[in-house]
């Protein structure tokens, strides 16, 4: 039986209908997502990628894009014109630098989480017996892995610690110096050093390749906080102040958590 023909009108409304649902979809598809570039400290890298991913995942037009350093290098590189959106410090110093120039904007400044500063030594060959952190002056602990003082938050933290207990001129000749908290930690596993200052929060990312033999002692440093904000120059502030803003909120905080941070 031969196959009834479409009347040109209704083929043609057939066609115009397929074609804009194709439209529709191509544009859904070729459309723009909005880029949020953000600066954070190193230790904070499992923390925000988790972050990240949920985030995406909710927020489809949303492109987060993370970039991870010493504190202190990602101030400079803002206070040279990086485009950064936002930006999370490891410590309250280099945020102060960028408040002072004007490059982030004050209402937006918030305490994202805090941390503590341990002393770490490899797993397996830990040969020069290392138990805490008056050990480091004895003369068989022959390298220290410590960040770069003037730009790695933790590698200050730790040169505190050392000038309150005493020992800092005698640990400062065996000193490694990683340039953020993570190159410290891959010194400490590698073996390339005996022991190292770190950040509680990133001996999990070593695996079982390092183990905490002693917690700073209490009041041996400034407090450990990781403050937030919006730039100034943020190409968009709104979209910038939400991904903060989530970081801010319960869900943020229990992320943060679960990777070992304090946050409230």
């Amino acid at each position: 039986m031969p196959r009834p023909r479409l009347a040109p009108i209704t083929a043609l409304l057939l066609a115009a209908t397929f074609a804009a649902g194709c439209g529709d979809r191509a544009a859904e598809k070729q459309a723009p997502r909005t880029t949020v570039s953000v600066s954070a400290a190193a230790s904070l890298r499992e923390a925000f990628t988790a972050a990240e991913k949920e985030y995406e995942a909710a927020h489809p037009d949303i492109d987060i894009r993370v970039n991870f350093g010493a504190s202190g290098a990602l101030q400079r590189q803002i206070e040279q014109g990086a485009p950064v959106d936002v930006f999370a410090s490891a410590a309250e110093k280099p945020m102060d630098a960028l408040e002072s120039r004007g490059l982030i904007d004050p209402r937006s400044r918030r305490r994202l989480a805090g941390n503590e500063l341990v002393l770490i030594v490899p797993t397996v060959a830990n040969s020069a017996g290392v138990r805490g952190f008056a050990d480091l002056s004895l003369p068989r602990v022959r390298r220290v892995a410590l960040g770069v003082p003037a730009s790695v938050p933790a590698g200050e933290y730790a040169d505190q610690v050392l000038r309150t207990l005493g020992i800092r001129d005698s640990v400062q000749k065996k000193a490694v110096l990683g340039q953020d908290v993570r190159a410290v930690l891959a010194y400490v596993a590698s073996g390339e050093a005996d022991a190292g200052v770190v950040y509680r929060t990133d001996v999990a990312a070593a695996g079982n390749r390092v183990r905490i033999v002693a917690s700073a002692p209490a009041g041996s440093h400034s407090p450990i906080t990781y403050p937030i904000a919006v730039t100034t120059q943020a190409a968009d502030a709104a979209a910038a102040r939400a991904f903060a803003g989530f970081l801010l909120g319960p869900r943020g905080r229990e992320i943060l958590r679960a990777h070992g941070f304090v946050a409230e």
